[in-house]
């Protein structure tokens, strides 16, 4: 495809790439998750993290479904999904930043409620504008397959996601006066040969990366709550404690004395 766009912002990390069918009225974004993939692999050995491989696999295509639609949101956006799976029962809590290119999540496999169906919760804010959510139901186990029934009852939009290589996928969303018939009937083997029978435009070349940014202020905010409450049932006999970043899995020690200088309004020696 195409390639004269500049990379936004310049430095390193997944590139993901948009173009514009003009004649079908179709945006399509596309990108090679191997190095982002070695990131979060990364994090997990760092961490001592150890999901079970079918887990694994799943929050893998959940976050390149997540990429994929990240870079075609506006650059002031910033989303949090849940996807709620009843079988597996797991929760995928993914989050992304386009400003900055930063993008994190986690599995969670423990204390996951048990609903009827399959839940995904789409949280954005753009700007300084409230936050809007989303909510749809999904079936089946497959984080592409739950994309395209969020663009279809959320979105109100045709979406469809190919594999085009081992990490490689592709995502191609409706624009209005869409070819829905062309888009429908798109299949793999066409995306290869899309230069040469359709009319492409590369958009943009947007850059995104593994990164949380949790630290101990922040674990002390989510842990500040709870403190104020039953400080006693929180620490027991321990002076420290061991709290996973809500956001990434990474872990964080706080101490007592920590905690109530926090709590206390004073910035504690970290």
């Amino acid at each position: 495809m195409p390639d004269s766009a500049p990379v936004n912002p310049s430095d390193s990390g997944l590139e993901v790439r948009t173009y514009f069918v003009r004649s079908r009225n179709v945006l399509l974004a596309t990108a090679e998750f191997s190095d982002l993939y070695v990131d979060y692999y990364l994090h997990l050995a760092d961490q001592q993290i150890k999901p079970a491989p079918a887990h694994d696999a799943l929050f893998k295509r959940a976050l390149a479904a997540f990429v994929l639609h990240s870079a075609t949101r506006p650059w002031n956006e910033l989303t949090a999904w849940t996807l709620n799976f009843q079988e597996p029962l797991l929760n995928v809590f993914l989050t992304g930043d386009n400003e900055t290119g930063a993008v994190t999540g986690r599995i969670f496999d423990e204390n996951v409620r048990v609903f009827p169906e399959n839940l995904f919760y789409a949280d954005v804010v753009r700007g300084n504008q409230p936050k809007r959510r989303s909510t749809v139901s999904f079936s089946g186990a497959d984080p592409f397959a739950a994309l395209e029934t969020f663009y279809l009852q959320s979105e109100q939009r045709l979406a469809r996601t190919f594999a085009t290589g081992e990490e490689a996928f592709v995502l191609a969303i409706e624009h209005p006066d869409c070819d829905l018939a062309w888009l429908r009937g798109l299949a793999d083997a066409r995306l290869t040969a899309l230069e040469t029978d359709e009319t492409v435009v590369l958009m943009e070349r947007r850059i995104h990366r593994w990164h949380c940014g949790c630290n101990q202020p922040r674990m002390l905010e989510v842990l500040a709550p709870a403190y104020r409450n039953d400080a006693r049932e929180l620490f027991g006999d321990s002076e420290t404690l061991e709290i996973r970043c809500p956001r990434c899995g990474a872990r964080h020690a706080v101490t007592r004395e920590a905690m109530e200088a926090f709590v206390a309004g004073t910035r504690p020696e970290l």
